[in-house]
């Protein structure tokens, strides 16, 4: 059972004391009476309150004078002030110098309970806060970022010199790599972690759309515009504002993004007042940006804007010493979500994970463990808890042949390995061949000619 909520009655009459202490026990609150400010501030020695009712007008120590040394003592105690009408000045007094509100005598019952209400809603409410900042902080602190490889210890590095800054930053990885997981640990080890954390998914939303919901529009700017609307940007400021698959942003919206960098104001669409704000940008990204410069499909002025300060992020085939950490991480969570008692994986299963290519990087890895862990009957996962389909094409177990087997000779093997590697790297590049080039380290013109004589067809990605 929750304890009761505890309220101490600072009054010089003994009426008033005995009356509130009848009131407020028949509604379930524990009560702690006194009759002077001496007597009651001895209280705090041994013990605290949740609320405390305070008289002003009281002879010897004043209320004014309790309220002041009680909120050094003791300064997220709430206190509602009771007073006279002859003192209402010294009520409002008191509620400047902290206390939440001020109750006239004579008060009716119901008006004190009411304001009593109230104020401890308010307490809990700002305890609930508390927690949850503090949950917050512990989700998208460095420890929410698991890995201890090498690659990962220089994301840390990174993310530690960078955090404290107000700098633009551009992180880039892979889908699944966990780049809204960085940036959000960035802005909340940073000094703008009490203001808000607004994601920009870019890629969804039409070029129009996509304005509107950046900067905002006033009422008629277009059809539909029935009202006036803030945009992210305003929602965002003095926060930090994530542009996550920055790649996607049309060149009318990346030259507004630039204009915004730049002055740190902007316009409603269909408006003519200006706007200031104070936004941190991180922008993050799976395609190189370079390439899109040199293609045309991004603003290199841009590109130097966003890239103060880059945060590459390794792919998950780069840092499989993670790997046990990762599994161990999403076991606990989804073990603990679907009410399974699982221990782990077992050895083989480990195996199996150090062998995959990973595609999907910490996405996929996370997706397959929870599978695994709705499947899984025992305290250890196994690998008859793993997809049917997880090794099959380009994840395949090394085969070894036996003297006098009949099997596909060397050149072939390694033909069909060259094709499969090809053949996920454009998938990963979205079928552009000079990034896929890039990304295996050859010439846009080997590859180009590796892909004709292995008929790999370029269209399907």
């Amino acid at each position: 059972m929750t304890a009761p909520r505890t309220i101490h009655v600072i009054d010089d009459e003994p009426i008033i004391l005995e009356v509130l202490g009848q009131l407020l026990s028949s509604e379930g609150y524990e009560v702690e009476s006194s009759a002077s400010g001496e007597e009651a501030l001895q209280k705090y020695d041994s013990r605290t309150f949740d609320l405390v009712l305070l008289d002003l007008m009281m002879p010897g120590m004043s209320g004014l004078e309790v309220l002041r040394t009680l909120r050094k003592i003791q300064p997220r105690v709430l206190v509602i002030i009771i007073t006279a009408y002859a003192s209402v000045e010294s009520a409002i007094e008191a509620m400047k110098m902290g206390a939440f509100d001020y109750v006239q005598k004579p008060f009716k019952h119901e008006e004190l309970l009411l304001t009593i209400t109230r104020a401890l809603d308010h307490q809990a409410l700002r305890e609930e806060n508390a927690r949850l900042r503090t949950e917050l902080d512990r989700k998208f602190s460095f420890s929410s970022i698991i890995g201890r490889s090498k690659p990962m210890e220089k994301v840390f590095d990174l993310i530690r010199a960078a955090a404290p800054t107000r700098s633009t930053i551009l992180i880039e990885g892979e889908s699944g790599t966990g780049k809204e997981l960085v940036a959000r640990a960035i802005h909340q080890n940073s000094n703008r972690s009490g203001f808000p954390f607004v994601v920009v998914n870019s890629g969804s939303l039409p070029p129009d759309l996509l304005e509107s919901h950046l900067f905002g529009h006033v009422k008629g700017a277009f059809t539909g515009a029935v009202s006036e609307k803030q945009g992210l940007f305003e929602a965002a400021d003095k926060g930090t504002i994530f542009f996550d698959e920055i790649s996607s942003i049309g060149l009318e919206t990346q030259a507004k993004l630039l204009r915004v960098m730049q002055d740190r104001e902007f316009m409603r669409l269909g408006g003519t007042k200006t706007i200031r704000v104070d936004v941190r940008i991180i922008a993050a990204t799976n395609t190189d940006l370079e390439i899109l410069i040199d293609q045309r499909a991004f603003r290199k002025d841009l590109f130097y804007r966003l890239n103060v300060i880059k945060i590459p992020l390794p792919p998950l085939r780069a840092r499989k010493d993670d790997i046990p950490m990762l599994v161990k991480h999403f076991v606990d969570i989804y073990a603990k979500e679907n009410g399974k008692e699982i221990e782990g994986v077992s050895g083989d299963v480990l195996e199996i994970l150090d062998r995959q290519d990973w595609e999907g990087n910490v996405r996929e890895l996370e997706n397959l463990i929870e599978r695994a862990v709705v499947f899984a009957r025992d305290p250890l996962i196994t690998r008859e808890n793993l997809p049917e389909g997880l090794i099959g094409p380009g994840r395949r177990e090394p085969v070894f042949l036996e003297s006098g087997d009949d099997g596909p000779g060397l050149r072939d093997q390694t033909l069909g390995f060259q094709k499969r590697l090809i053949e996920a790297t454009l998938k990963r590049a979205k079928g552009i061949q000079k990034t896929a080039a890039k990304m295996l380290d050859v010439k846009p013109t080997t590859l180009n000619e590796m892909i004709k004589r292995l008929r790999i067809d370029v269209d399907a990605f």
